[in-house]
This record gives structure tokens, C-alpha cells and sequence, in this order.
């Protein structure tokens, strides 16, 4: 086992762990709101045993998912934006917990930690299927078109999985108010989609064809 990869991945889930509780608890001014810890919960659990099992399966793909170094422009300014949404949607959960405004029920937050938890389930297929994700946009040294699975439904099926996970968030901590701020990430997947496609076009053979190949990018029958 790489020991320098091993602490580098707890330190980063460490790090995430307590920047997402801070974002949620701080605005909510408690620590007793269930929904929070619910998504506490269903997102750094699954995510810690990832982790592990990239750890020895395959610790070249957990160093690609641990870089977040963009080096497209455009993808640069998509990922900023992409944090801040996710900061005010956290904080716009937890103001909406501490003054009761615009909460769901309690079973409905239950009901998308389940479709939350299919969305894991999906990013972990897509996972197993590519062993070149990265979460930047960059074409590696033998890098082959991947076109089989679930990339032969979609091209994009990792935004797919992301889509479903960041949509349902929201809702498991029971803010109407945080879906439509996460509503922000539709046109800014649909931007790194297109921009993702032209430098895979240009740097990746074969991935011209590809596109000839498989229609959909997102969902299928729809985009």
C-alpha cells in the first residue's frame, strides 16, 4: 500500500467531511438536525469505503479522483463555480432548518437518501467500467474509448450518476430552497459536458467516432 496516497486520501476526506458539517450545522445553529447528519451519513460513508477499495484495487484511479487541479481554463472557472453552489446550497439547507423555512417532511428526505444512495450505486458501476476517470478533464498515457456498459447508453454516465447524487442532496436535508440553488449545476454539467467533448475530440483517438456512435450524453432519449 503507497502510504504517502493512503494519508494523502484521509486527509482530503477528513477535510471534506468537516467543511460540509460546518456548512450545514454553523448556518443551522444546532447540531440536532437529523436531516444533516442523515446526508452526513449516506455521503462520507460510502465514500470512505470507496476509498478503501480503490486503495488496493486500484490506487492509480483513487490518485486520478484525489487530482482536482484543472488545467483547462474554462473547466477552471465550471469547478469555482461549482463550489460556491455547493456552499450556498449547504448553508441555504441549514438557514432553512433553523427558521423552518421551506422543509419537506421527514419522509421525503428518507425517500431521496434512497434515490441518493442509487446514485452512489450508479458512480460506483461507472467506476468499475473506467479505470481512466479523472476528475479533470485530461487524456492519459494509453488511454483507450471506452464505449461498452454504461458508456454505451450514454457518453457521459459519471455526470449522470453526479446529477442524481447532487440533485437528491437537498432534498435528504429537506430544503426547497437548496434544490433550486443546486439547480444551478444543470447548466454548468451541460458546459463541462460540451468543453469536455472538444478536448477528448482533439486529444483522444477514436472519440470522434464515439460520438457517432452513442447519441446521448446525459439521459437517455433526452440529451
Amino acid at each position: 500500500m503507497n502510504a504517502k496516497l493512503f494519508f494523502q486520501a484521509i486527509a482530503k476526506f477528513a477535510a471534506g467531511a468537516v467543511i460540509v458539517g460546518l456548512l450545514i450545522f454553523l448556518p443551522a445553529g444546532t447540531f440536532a438536525y437529523a436531516q444533516g447528519w442523515l446526508l452526513m451519513g449516506i455521503l462520507f460513508v460510502p465514500m470512505f469505503a470507496a476509498g478503501i477499495v480503490m486503495m488496493f484495487k486500484d490506487p492509480e484511479l483513487l490518485k486520478k479522483r484525489l487530482n482536482a487541479r484543472e488545467k483547462e481554463g474554462e473547466q477552471k472557472a465550471v469547478l469555482a463555480l461549482s463550489g460556491l453552489m455547493f456552499a450556498a446550497a449547504f448553508a441555504a439547507a441549514g438557514l432553512c432548518f433553523r427558521f423552518g423555512f421551506l422543509m419537506i417532511p421527514v419522509w421525503a428526505s428518507i425517500a431521496a437518501a434512497a434515490v441518493f444512495l442509487g446514485g452512489y450505486a450508479l458512480y460506483a458501476a461507472v467506476l468499475a467500467q473506467n479505470s481512466y476517470l479523472s476528475r479533470t478533464i485530461e487524456v492519459s498515457e494509453g488511454q483507450k474509448v471506452i464505449d461498452t456498459g454504461l458508456y454505451g447508453v450514454v457518453r457521459h454516465p459519471m455526470y449522470t450518476s453526479t446529477l442524481v447524487l447532487f440533485l437528491s442532496m437537498p432534498l435528504v436535508l429537506g430544503s426547497i430552497l437548496s434544490f433550486l440553488v443546486m439547480l444551478i449545476y444543470v447548466p454548468l454539467i451541460v458546459k463541462r459536458i460540451k468543453n469536455e467533448e472538444q478536448v477528448l475530440s482533439r486529444d483522444l483517438p477514436g472519440y470522434s467516432d464515439y460520438l457517432e456512435r452513442v447519441r446521448y450524453r446525459l439521459i437517455p432519449f433526452i440529451w
